[in-house]
């Protein structure tokens, strides 16, 4: 089905067009928010006419979750309910499309779905994810949200459309298609990003924040005057978007080493089997013993350029030093069993490479030995995290950019991972600059793909729009009308 439609609008609440203040709330106009039955059949007939009600919107926090046919689908490997649904307590209207966003790494789920055994109106937005090796697990789920949507959104089964983005939206597209027997639109990755964050930080409370060891998430109130931004978005590898208005940005640069990385090295040098496995083993380690430091040169900080004694000087480089006393104390160990006459009398079995004092194995793993696998851990989160923050502030300056907004699976809310970028930040650009992060900050793209679903007219913004034009008539409009006003759904 081609996602332009010429159906007609269903008519539902108007949003918040102003600041989200909710301690003080400005007025808004407000339209009805009940929807007559034609205009359901006509939502599940062309499902691409919803709009999607962001009035009072919130994110749910806590453990508690609706009681949802979805919610009863058995987690399998590496499917992961994120938690932080965001209620939409005003959106009435049927949604009938559930979007995916497949990396190299993991698949992320973002569907809607209405408040079950409950009085109150309106649903909220689900977030799900799945490692990509698992992508038939994703599918299965996509299957149970398409055998479920009479009971979460009052659509019929044939009417589920997938939203895809991302390199699987083209690698496993046929797959998906053939398995759910639905339409599969697929949407452009860097588009979505920009539509997904642009949402997140125009429309949810308590969705953005800033981060530092003594000021932890410190939210940040949703506003309009947001361009020029400059995304990193970090998943397998990482890409830096310059975003200058609605639709308006290029990719001005990147890495390779990025989540897939040290994913990659810590499957190969700790038992981790998971992502999160790594990240919680790096919370509990000490790179001080992984990492050559400042004050392991210096004996104290090196104030003149700024550095404390705790600064990095060198990833991973006291492994090489210990790995030399540890070979030193293997051969000073075969010393001493060859000076025992009766060790020397023993036949030696040449298939036992443990016991050859030349045994580079044996040498090795003593060596990895002195080194826990969540110091391991941390080091690596450590490196990974600096390379990304000081890249990231070398293209803000190019560009002359301020806002740096982090997205992608690989922060997971990891507090390192946050203070790391953040200090790179501002320590780099010496506090000129401000590094801000996301709730959901894994599902920029899915989000974007949701969006995607709607008219070209959707939204207060105009990330929906065209060129953007439209939003920036609107802006000023706003701007010189000094007053709330409705929301264009």
């Amino acid at each position: 089905m081609s996602p332009d439609h010429t159906h007609s609008d269903i008519a539902i609440a108007a949003g918040d067009d102003v600041d989200h203040d909710e301690s003080n709330p400005r007025p808004r106009a407000m339209t009805s928010t009940t929807t007559t039955t034609a205009e359901i059949d006509s939502a599940i007939s062309h499902p691409g006419s919803v709009r999607i009600n962001v009035q009072g919107a919130f994110i749910v926090d806590g453990t508690e979750q609706p009681n949802t046919p979805a919610n009863g689908y058995a987690n399998t490997n590496g499917s992961y309910h994120e938690g932080k649904d965001i209620r939409l307590p005003n959106h009435t209207a049927v949604v009938s499309h559930v979007a995916v966003d497949i990396g190299g790494s993991l698949a992320k789920l973002v569907y809607f779905s209405r408040e079950a055994h409950s009085t109150e109106p309106g649903g909220r937005l689900n977030f799900h994810s799945f490692e990509t090796d698992h992508i038939d697990d994703c599918i299965e789920f996509m299957r149970h949200l398409k055998d479920n949507q009479l009971a979460l959104n009052g659509s019929r089964p044939t009417d589920l459309c997938i939203m895809a983005t991302g390199g699987g939206a083209f690698k496993y597209h046929d797959k998906i298609k053939k398995a759910l027997g639905v339409d599969v639109l697929r949407e452009d990755e860097m588009t979505c990003l920009i539509i997904g964050l642009d949402f997140f930080i125009t429309e949810i409370p308590r969705e953005v924040f800033t981060y530092s060891e003594t000021e932890p998430m410190q939210f940040v109130q949703p506003e309009t005057d947001i361009y020029p931004y400059m995304l990193v978005n970090i998943g397998s590898g990482v890409s830096i978007l310059k975003v200058s208005g609605p639709r308006k940005y290029e990719r001005v640069g990147g890495t390779s080493l990025g989540g897939g990385t040290l994913w990659g090295l810590l499957s190969l040098l700790t038992p981790a089997e998971s992502f999160d496995d790594m990240l919680d083993m790096a919370a509990h380690g000490d790179n001080a013993k992984v990492d050559m430091l400042v004050g392991d040169i210096y004996g104290t900080d090196y104030n003149k350029i700024g550095l404390k004694s705790t600064a990095i000087a060198s990833s991973f480089g006291k492994v090489f030093r210990m790995g030399r006393e540890a070979e030193n104390e293997v051969e000073d160990s075969d010393h001493s069993v060859h000076d025992d006459p009766s060790r020397d009398r023993q036949k030696q079995d040449p298939s036992d490479t443990t016991t050859t004092s030349s045994s580079q194995p044996k040498i090795r793993a003593d060596g990895a030995s002195r080194f826990a696998a969540s110091d391991i851990s941390r080091s690596l989160l450590y490196a990974i995290s600096n390379n990304i923050g000081q890249i990231a502030y070398l293209h803000s300056h190019i560009h002359g950019l301020s806002h740096i907004y982090f997205g992608g699976s690989f922060i997971r809310g990891h507090p390192q991972t946050m203070n790391t970028l953040s200090y790179a930040i501002r320590f780099w650009s010496k506090g000129q600059k401000q590094a801000y992060f996301l709730r959901h900050e894994g599902y920029l793209g899915a989000v974007g793909a949701f969006l995607k679903r709607q008219p070209r007219n959707w939204g207060r913004r105009g990330s929906f729009e065209g060129d953007g034009a439209a939003l920036e008539d609107r802006l000023r409009e706003r701007n010189g009308s000094g007053g709330g006003q409705e929301m264009s759904l």
